[in-house]
C-alpha cells in the first residue's frame, strides 16, 4: 500500500523550462511497502543537482532518469541514490524529473490501474513491445543534457563529458536521447539498467553505452539482445552485463544477489574510459 508522504525539498532544483511556470499542480509523493520514495504526475521537469565535495570534482557529470513504466518515478531507489553514488566518487549529478503520463491522484485508484496493467501483461492482452517513450520525455533528456552544456563552468562540469544514465523506463528515455537528435543534444556516453532490449536504429555516432540487465527480468529478460547488437552493427562501443538474477527494478537495493556488483562494474568501465576514479578492490 502507497502510502502519501511530503515531498522532499526541492530547494536548488533547476526548472528546465522556465516559460512553463513553477506549478506543479498534482505532483505527488509517495512511500512505497519497501519505504521507497516514488513521485507521479509530473508536468513541471527539473534537474536536482548533487554535486562532489569540493575539491573532488573530476570535469564529469551525468544526468540520471529514474524509471517507473512512465507513470511514476522511483526517486530514491533510481534517483537520488544514484546521485549521491556518482557524487562520492567525484562526478557532478543531476537527477531528471521527466514528464509523466497522468494517473488518479487516490493511491487507491493508481495501485488498481498498476494492477490491471500488470494482468494485461501477465494476460498476453499487452507486451513490452507496446511500450514506447513519450516524446516529452525525449525532450525533457534532451533539455538537461543541453542545460548542462551551456552552464557548464557554473558547476565545474567539461562540456564534452556528460552522460546520462536511465532505469527501466528511464533507460529506455536515456537511449532515446542517445540516439535521436542532433549531436549536441546526446550524451557523451549512456548507461541503460534494464531497459527494453528490442533492435532501434542506432546512428553511427552513438556514445559509447553502458548496460546492465538480469537474466530473471520479468519484463525484458526474455527479449533477446537486440539493443546491444544494433550497437555494435552501428559500430558503436558498448559494455554489456547480463546477470542470473536480480529481477527488475532492482536499482541500488542491495539483493544478496550478483546485480549488487554493477555500480562497481559501472566504475571499472568509466575509469577505464578516463571519466572516474579507480574502484576499490571488491573482496
Amino acid at each position: 500500500m502507497m502510502t502519501r508522504v511530503s515531498p522532499l525539498d526541492q530547494t536548488g532544483t533547476i526548472h528546465l523550462y522556465p516559460d512553463l511556470g513553477t506549478d506543479r499542480g498534482e505532483e505527488i509523493w509517495e512511500r512505497s511497502p519497501r519505504g521507497e520514495l516514488w513521485l507521479r504526475n509530473v508536468t513541471v521537469p527539473t534537474l536536482t543537482p548533487i554535486l562532489p565535495a569540493p575539491g573532488t570534482a573530476n570535469g564529469v557529470a551525468v544526468v540520471v532518469a529514474p524509471g517507473g513504466a512512465f507513470r511514476a518515478l522511483s526517486v530514491e531507489n533510481e534517483g537520488m541514490a544514484v546521485a549521491r553514488w556518482f557524487a562520492e566518487r567525484g562526478i557532478a549529478a543531476f537527477v531528471l524529473k521527466y514528464r509523466l503520463e497522468p494517473t488518479p491522484v487516490g493511491s487507491n485508484e493508481f495501485e488498481a490501474l498498476v494492477a490491471e496493467f500488470e494482468h494485461l501483461f501477465a494476460a498476453g492482452q499487452a507486451s513490452t513491445s507496446d511500450l514506447t517513450v513519450p516524446a516529452v520525455a525525449v525532450r525533457d533528456g534532451q533539455a538537461a543534457i543541453c542545460l548542462l552544456r551551456e552552464r557548464a563552468a557554473e558547476w565545474s562540469i567539461d562540456a564534452k563529458r556528460i552522460g546520462m544514465i536511465g532505469f527501466s523506463a528511464g533507460a529506455m528515455t536515456s537511449v532515446a536521447v542517445a540516439t535521436s537528435g542532433p549531436a549536441e543534444t546526446r550524451p557523451a556516453f549512456v548507461v541503460p539498467i534494464y531497459p527494453s532490449m528490442l533492435s532501434l536504429e542506432v546512428p553511427l555516432d552513438a556514445p559509447p553505452m553502458f548496460l546492465a540487465l538480469a537474466s530473471d527480468d520479468p519484463l525484458f529478460g526474455a527479449q533477446g539482445y537486440g539493443l546491444v547488437q544494433s550497437w555494435k552493427a552501428a559500430g558503436c562501443a558498448v559494455e554489456f552485463h547480463v546477470f542470473e538474477r536480480g529481477g527488475h527494478g532492482f536499482g541500488m537495493r542491495q539483493q544478496n544477489a550478483t546485480t549488487d556488483l554493477w555500480p562497481h562494474l559501472l566504475q571499472h568501465w568509466m575509469h577505464m574510459r578516463g571519466w572516474a576514479p579507480a574502484p576499490s578492490v571488491v573482496a
